[in-house]
């Protein structure tokens, strides 16, 4: 038995003896990247102001090509607004050509007529297909009959005095209609107003 503690022992020392060198070797391994570490640092130290001089130089770089392309962004934003603003009707108008092209045929089939009949009807069907044209485009008629007086959407021109209490604040008479355009009123409704 003192035999298999001895060899115990003995494998025992030798796994410790094992484990210090190893232990030794990642010690001067250690010392050898820390001096690799400190001399780079010292060389790093030693040109300072060429590093500094090299990341002014990127930075100001990066500075200038984003201030060109702001730049860029800023001119093709301002051009694509001038456009908008230049071209922005033309689906409005080519909506409305047809309406002008029926007019034109109205005011020439109007000379060779003297039925005033025909060009009511003709007028009639002109105006209905440009009412048409204007709610594609989302334009709306404020409607003022027997309606209360809303300065959101009316226009006061006139009172009426003496309509009893029953008229009193609502619309008797519009003299030109009112238009919204997709909610948004574009022109209000010219009204006269109980009294």
């Amino acid at each position: 038995m003192e035999e298999k503690n001895i060899n115990i022992e003995s494998e025992d020392i030798k796994t410790d003896e094992m484990a210090v060198e190893k232990e030794t070797d990642e010690v001067a391994e250690q010392d050898v990247a820390e001096t690799e570490t400190e001399e780079m640092d010292e060389a790093e130290v030693t040109n300072p102001l060429e590093a500094a001089e090299a990341e002014i130089a990127d930075l100001k770089d990066k500075y200038l090509r984003q201030v060109a392309e702001f730049d860029n962004y800023r001119k093709r934003t301002l051009k694509e607004r001038a456009e908008l603003i230049l071209n922005g009707g033309e689906k409005t108008i080519t909506a409305l050509l047809p309406v002008l092209d029926d007019m034109e045929r109205a005011i020439q089939n109007g000379a060779k007529t003297d039925d005033p009949e025909v060009l009511r009807e003709g007028m009639n069907l002109i105006y209905q297909k440009l009412m048409k044209v204007l709610e594609s485009q989302g334009v709306t008629k404020i409607d003022t009959a027997d309606a209360d007086f809303d300065t959101n959407l009316h226009e006061a021109v006139a009172l009426v005095p003496g309509m009893g209490d029953d008229k009193k604040g609502k619309v008797i008479d519009c003299m030109a209609t009112g238009y919204k355009l997709n909610d948004k009123v574009i022109r209000y409704a010219k009204v006269a107003v109980g009294q």
